[in-house]
């Protein structure tokens, strides 16, 4: 993936950092309220996701309809909700973005939905490696025996992870 260019930048609107914190609760629930800020930009990229910045920082991504927390949000605001764990076999594949497939993952939490964002966590420390879409619900994963369960979306030392602003 070539790297990502920066076209423009804007403060949105009141009206809409409340949308985007909507749609941002409605993924992570109350954890939502650590990326509260008066001053949320949007950056026009080229990148397949809308990416945020929190305080000049790029803690936040969206598309359509969901927001979530990037790798860089994730590791200011450690969130509990949305995990898939993934083993020390499966980490430098899934940080080097892969996705992530059902013999490596170790557990996930009940409230994982089939088409909606997911953090790839490893087992040791619980750093975040990955956000992904689930492509199964919590219970039709623990149920898989092989095959993929996450698709990649944004991994550590892709161009996301690497935008200057």
């Amino acid at each position: 993936m070539p790297k990502i260019t920066v076209k423009k930048r804007h403060v949105i609107r009141r009206s809409q950092i409340a949308e985007l914190l909507g749609q941002l609760a409605d993924e992570i629930g109350a954890s939502a309220e650590d990326f509260r800020s008066d001053r949320i930009e949007r950056v026009d990229t080229d990148a397949p996701v809308g990416i945020y910045l929190v305080d000049k920082k790029p803690l936040l991504m969206a598309s359509g309809t969901w927001a979530f927390p990037t790798l860089r949000g994730l590791i200011e605001h450690p969130i509990p909700e949305r995990r898939v764990v993934v083993d020390a076999g499966a980490v430098r594949f899934v940080a080097n973005g892969a996705d992530a497939m059902r013999p490596g993952i170790v557990s996930i939490s009940p409230d994982v939905r089939a088409g909606h964002p997911v953090q790839v966590v490893e087992e040791r420390y619980g750093k975040p490696l990955a956000i992904g879409i689930a492509l199964f619900d919590a219970a039709d994963m623990e149920r898989q025996e092989k095959g993929k369960s996450v698709k990649s979306v944004h991994y550590v030392g892709d161009d996301i992870w690497n935008l200057e602003i």
